[in-house]
């Protein structure tokens, strides 16, 4: 990096220039604040001095850097610091004058240009212009860049150009606290550069404002966040003076920078200049330790992982001003638990904070460690980790994980079973061996039968808890088939093997199971057995013979068979030869036939010690035949004596048979005890007829003979009186004491007959 003009001496910022190099130094990882400073006529016996604000030398000092070798890619700051240009005749306005440009080497985002005279600015390209046309502008100009991450000065000598009075910080000043253009401003402020956590006493003077042309008894006023805004009285300005004091500590880690305005005054508190900003800046100091906040910090790590994998990050937060030192984080391990087989398994980057494996992959054997899981104890410093810097601590948990580089194996090459034919469930457990992590699909074992299971009567499931293969019979066996059985079983994990590792000899075993011969009750065939009859069959009528056969053919024993479950009580069977009879008529209206099917279970029992018993089923399917004569409903009606309308009720008619021994039905008037044509019955549809008056009759009870006549072959008739009620209307009142106690009015009659009618 070149020294800038005038400048002749470079020098690391020492303990007393500490706090200036904070502020004026953008921090970079090997620090090294230096500043250059303008040749000195009588250079100090000590060194370079710091140029004081009244200083000549502060007009010429050109730049603060912070410099390191990382940082030579990208300075932030203007690329040219000086130019030189001849004065003109007249500055034109919007007229280009000169390109400036800036970097922050962070993409300039937000950045704002500031130009010493308020008769110029730049624009976003970094151009130079005129805001208006203009001659003389002074000897200097000069342009301030600043973003979120650097700022920067630049200086325009206009060769030949007029001199004008003013510092080169009161005219940058000037120009931060005027967006307007104004012809002159009197208020000089500096900001002020305050260091955290002061000491008593206060209060104590911080800086002072200067107003040259200030008038007779003016007074200045100090107003903003820090003054007469929340934190209120941190800040007072000295009204006569203009010195600035502050009242208390400051904590820059609360607030780093207090934006307040001056403002001068009448002795009736008009505002005669300003307000103009004062921009007061605490200085941090080294008061925050690291702290660890995004725990807890677990990393995992596959065995066998090539030296330098890295494993996870720990990083750590400081309060402190970030472009210093302060918060300048180094990492290291304190400490590594358990220290077997080396005190140093991994290693942390002592500036990014990644923790990587440093042993050989054969060290990282999950399977050959005391312990799969390491604690380290993180150390973060900062100032760079020098040992004056504060220190946090935190756990960083490291497990080895496991991978499937262990084949399941069988503890035993043959297992033997014994189950009796018949029986379900788990005959027998296989256990093996896996060397992996329980935890994990690389241990957990898959089983599978590859021989001798042609029937699928077998399976076998892993055991969740204990890895065992449980092999189950889920079909029933039979001796008399069978009375041994051998399967082949091999084990795989649920994980696949890693290239380098196979399935071998061990992970296969043979099954030899042993069927015991046991007493099997007798079959019935077939079943359930199924038969069709009308239900009018005569009592001993046969129904079938029953067929039930013994499973153990080679024990010879004899059958017996009886009734088990018949509702109804209609059946009998002959215990030796199986034969079922009627005992009773069977009736399909029965309430214990379910849609013309009725249900009986028998028993076959044979000879054996103890016997054993087989259940068969009987299906009888019932014929209708018609037994059942049809009824009529309703039975009771009424009418009005006076009513204009005859009819009295509509009819309907049921009959418990199937079709074609039901509808259509037949309605006919049996007799009638008052003389002829008096009552009619009119037929409506095939189950439904009209009983009508062809005239009016005295309030009394009447009875008619209604006969109803199904079509079966032979057909059957049910005759059914109906009870007639007429009775006295009148006035909306319907009266049928005299003519019996029901009372019912004929619309209501009418009105139901017909929504059954409907619903039909």
């Amino acid at each position: 990096m070149k020294t800038p003009p005038g400048a002749s001496s470079r020098t690391k910022c020492s303990r007393e220039l500490r706090s200036f190099c904070a502020f004026s130094c953008p921090r970079a990882k090997q620090p090294t604040c230096t500043a250059w400073f303008p040749q000195q006529e009588h250079p100090s016996e000590n060194g370079p001095q710091m140029p004081g604000r009244d200083s000549p030398a502060a007009s010429t000092m050109q730049v603060l850097l912070l410099t390191s070798a990382e940082d030579l890619d990208c300075t932030p700051g203007f690329q040219q610091k000086v130019f030189h240009i001849n004065q003109p005749a007249e500055f034109i306005e919007d007229q280009s004058i000169l390109n400036l440009t800036f970097s922050d080497c962070k993409g300039n985002d937000k950045l704002r240009y500031e130009v010493s005279s308020p008769y110029f600015k730049v624009n976003s390209d970094g151009g130079l212009v005129a805001l208006r046309n203009i001659t003389a502008v002074g000897k200097t100009l000069f342009v301030h860049a600043r973003t979120p991450h650097a700022e920067d000065m630049a200086e325009l000598v206009i060769v030949g150009g007029k001199d004008i009075q003013g510092s080169l910080q009161d005219i940058f000043k000037f120009a931060r606290t005027s967006p307007v253009p104004r012809q002159k401003r009197s208020i000089v402020v500096s900001p002020i550069l305050i260091p955290e956590n002061q000491r008593q006493p206060f209060p104590r003077d911080v800086g002072k404002v200067v107003d040259s042309d200030r008038p007779e008894r003016s007074k200045f006023r100090l107003t903003g966040k820090g003054v007469d805004q929340e934190p209120k009285g941190i800040f007072r300005i000295n009204e006569n003076t203009g010195s600035v004091s502050v009242t208390r500590t400051l904590d820059r880690e609360v607030i780093a920078v207090y934006q307040l305005f001056v403002e001068t005054t009448d002795v009736n508190g008009k505002t005669l200049e300003g307000p103009v900003p004062l921009e007061v800046i605490v200085i941090d100091q080294n008061d925050n330790r690291p702290i660890f906040r995004e725990g807890p910090y677990i990393g995992h790590v596959m065995e066998g992982s090539p030296t330098g994998t890295t494993v996870m990050r720990m990083t750590a937060f400081d309060a402190d001003d970030p472009a210093t030192d302060n918060a300048l984080l180094r990492y290291n391990i304190r400490q590594q638990t358990p220290d077997k087989p080396s005190p140093n398994m991994f290693y942390i980057d002592p500036e990014k904070g990644d923790i990587v494996t440093v042993v050989s992959p054969a060290l990282l054997d999950r399977e050959t460690l005391e312990n799969p899981k390491y604690e380290l104890i993180i150390e973060a410093q900062d100032m760079a980790g020098l040992d004056f810097g504060l220190t946090g601590t935190a756990t960083a948990t490291i497990m080895i994980d496991d991978k499937n580089d262990h084949s399941p194996k069988f503890t035993k090459k043959e297992f033997q079973a014994t189950v009796e034919e018949g029986a379900v469930g788990v005959i027998v457990n296989l256990t093996v061996e896996d060397k992996d992590d329980p935890t994990t699909g690389a241990w957990r074992a898959a089983y599978t039968i590859i021989n001798g299971n042609p029937g699928q009567s077998f399976e076998i499931h892993t055991n969740p808890q204990t890895n065992e293969g449980m092999l189950s019979v889920v079909k029933p066996l039979d001796y008399e088939i069978s009375a041994f059985h051998t399967l082949l079983i091999k084990v795989e994990n649920e994980d696949p093997l890693v290239p380098d590792v196979s399935y071998g000899p061990s992970s296969t075993a043979t099954v030899h199971i042993t069927v015991l011969d046991v007493n099997e009750g007798p079959v019935f065939y077939p079943d359930p057995m199924m038969v069709t009859r009308q239900e009018d069959l005569s009592v001993g009528s046969v129904l079938l013979t029953v067929n039930a056969t013994d499973p153990d053919s080679l024990q010879h024993q004899t059958i017996r068979y009886s009734v088990y479950k018949d509702p109804a009580g209609w059946l009998n069977i002959n215990p030796i030869n199986g034969t079922v009879d009627t005992t009773a008529v069977l009736d399909r209206e029965s309430p214990f036939v379910d849609n013309s099917v009725y249900t009986a279970l028998f028993l076959a029992i044979d000879s054996g010690n103890p016997p054993a018993t087989g259940t068969g089923t009987l299906l009888i399917t019932l014929e209708d035949v018609n037994d059942n004569a049809p009824f009529i409903y309703p039975t009771v009606a009424e009418v009005c004596d006076d009513a204009k309308n005859l009819s009295v009720v509509i009819l309907g008619a049921s009959d418990k048979d199937l079709h074609p021994n039901t509808d259509p039905f037949k309605f006919e008037i049996h007799k009638q005890a008052v003389p002829d044509k008096v009552w009619k019955i009119s037929k409506i549809n095939n189950t439904h007829a009209l009983v009508s008056l062809l005239q009016s009759l005295n309030k009394a009870n009447y009875n008619l003979p209604i006969m109803v006549t199904d079509s079966g072959k032979p057909p059957m008739t049910n005759i059914t009186d109906l009870r007639v009620q007429v009775c006295s209307c009148r006035n909306s009142k319907v009266d049928c004491n005299a003519a019996g106690a029901l009372r019912f009015s004929l619309p209501s009659v009418l009105l139901l007959s017909l929504f059954s009618l409907a619903c039909l």
